[in-house]
């Protein structure tokens, strides 16, 4: 288990360790899928390049909710860190009509 732990020692979030990762070159996504998709089935990763960099991941298709849900608990804990860096400082509060105008545009782009 990977821990990750907010400013405050009382937010804790436990999140498996899902992979292990190998680094393919493009070429051998298109010239040896069989050896890239074994090691997608031994619910590993992969990450794909081409001319050396890192152009994408692949993962077990059981994996990708797991992994959605380990991206929202880091964007979470990076929000409270914000969060809490900001309230000692008055000066960055919203009043309750900035705070009102803020949900109604946000629930506008989210059509809520």
């Amino acid at each position: 288990m990977i821990q990750y732990v907010s400013r405050k020692e009382n937010r804790k979030t436990e999140v498996k360790k899902m992979f292990n990762t190998h680094v393919k070159a493009v070429r051998d996504l298109r010239n040896n899928y069989a050896e890239v998709a074994q090691i997608i089935k031994n619910r590993d990763h992969v990450i794909i390049t081409n001319n050396g960099k890192s152009e994408a991941v692949v993962i077990p298709y059981e994996h990708l909710e797991e992994y959605q849900e380990f991206l929202r608990v880091l964007y979470i804990n990076e929000k409270l860190a914000e969060a809490e860096a900001l309230e000692g400082d008055p000066s960055n509060w919203l009043t309750i009509d900035e705070f009102t105008e803020n949900v109604k545009n946000w629930r506008r782009q989210n059509e809520i």
